[in-house]
């Protein structure tokens, strides 16, 4: 099987940082595209960032020029550096991993942000 864990939630002030991490673990042969995605009180789940193996990014027009995503391949590990945060971005941030020729996805338990005016 494969697990995601995801660390690094927590409380912070507007205009402060915070690093997520994404741990994957298990069964693992190789590790396609990673993914952080986000869901606030009422609302639904959204795509914040993407990586594909190679390192090719995207970003959600919210995040752009301020959240970085990046991935330690030896590892299989995903992170997500956040600058400059904002009321807006306080949500639960979920780690998701497609993994294999099939591309079976995965889902990591969730790690709160918050972050306080």
């Amino acid at each position: 099987q494969v697990q995601l864990v995801e660390s690094g939630g927590g409380l912070v002030q507007a205009g402060g940082s915070l690093r997520l991490s994404c741990a994957a673990s298990g069964r693992i042969s190789s590790i396609s595209t990673m993914a952080w995605y986000r869901q606030a009180p009422g609302k639904q789940r959204n795509l914040v960032a993407a990586i594909t193996r190679g390192g090719d990014t995207s970003y959600a027009d919210s995040v752009k020029d301020r959240f970085t995503i990046s991935r330690s391949n030896a590892e299989n590990t995903l992170y997500l550096q956040m600058n400059s945060l904002k009321p807006e971005d306080t949500a639960v941030y979920y780690c998701s991993a497609k993994i294999g020729l099939i591309g079976n996805t995965y889902w990591g338990q969730g790690t709160q942000v918050t972050v306080s005016s």
